[in-house]
């Protein structure tokens, strides 16, 4: 399947430097640092690079910009875990590339990872590997393709928009689902602390956790897979 046979996602620029949706009418990231969010919320939530080990696999729903996946294998090189890192982005409506490369040249130190991986977003693949890093889109609603993933995850980056812009995302079904995907004493971490996701998660399988959020969000969640934290 090719990015370029499919719908992509309308962006607007208020500030010059933050995407948001039109389609949900939310930002992808904190307008403030959002590099500072991704390692906050999606690799400390994860309790990485602690955990890093050759081979480890991350899954994120809401792939968006590509932030996410740039801060983690910035990490994993800095770390200097051996073999690769499998990375595997779950997303409805992929940007083109132009869009991805205007949203991380607001981020220069990751400009050379950033690049590596947009130069082959261009021809519209969806999956390919570089030194340290396996990656694959999947691309689709997240309700359907999720559950027939034949794949596990070691930790999830729960990164949709905000569950009052993006409901579908949140839904009690999928997170049972990400859950069934997850290796046990796995774990996620998302920005929002909601309690009707808290208890989906809960209910899921996930020992869930409340700390403090990053920026203006006064709480985010974590928690671990049949461990307790």
């Amino acid at each position: 399947m090719h990015i370029d046979q499919l719908q992509e996602e309308p962006l607007r620029w208020p500030d010059g430097k933050t995407p948001h949706s039109r389609r949900y009418g939310d930002r992808y990231y904190d307008s403030t640092d959002g590099l500072a969010e991704a390692r906050y919320v999606f690799l400390r939530g994860n309790d990485l690079p602690a955990r890093f080990q050759p081979g480890f696999r991350i899954a994120e729903l809401g792939f968006g910009t590509g932030l996410n996946l740039f801060a983690a294998m910035q990490c994993w090189k800095l770390n200097g875990i051996a073999g690769r890192l499998r990375y595997t982005g779950f997303e409805a409506y992929p940007l083109p590339a132009s869009e991805m490369r205007r949203a991380a040249a607001q981020f220069p130190e990751l400009r050379h990872i950033a690049e590596a991986v947009i130069e082959r977003w261009d021809p519209g693949m969806t999956g390919f590997r570089l030194a340290g890093i396996e990656f694959t889109l999947i691309i689709g609603d997240a309700r359907d393709t999720v559950p027939q993933w034949i794949g596990e995850a070691d930790a999830w980056f729960l990164d949709g928009f905000a569950p009052r812009c993006n409901p579908e995302l949140w839904e009690p079904d999928l997170l049972r689902a990400v859950a069934s995907k997850t290796a046990e004493g796995g774990s996620f971490a998302t920005y929002t602390a909601a309690g009707q996701i808290r208890r989906s998660l809960a209910d899921a399988g996930f020992n869930v956790r409340r700390q403090a959020g990053f920026g203006d969000k006064r709480h985010m969640s974590c928690g671990r897979k049949g461990v307790s934290r």
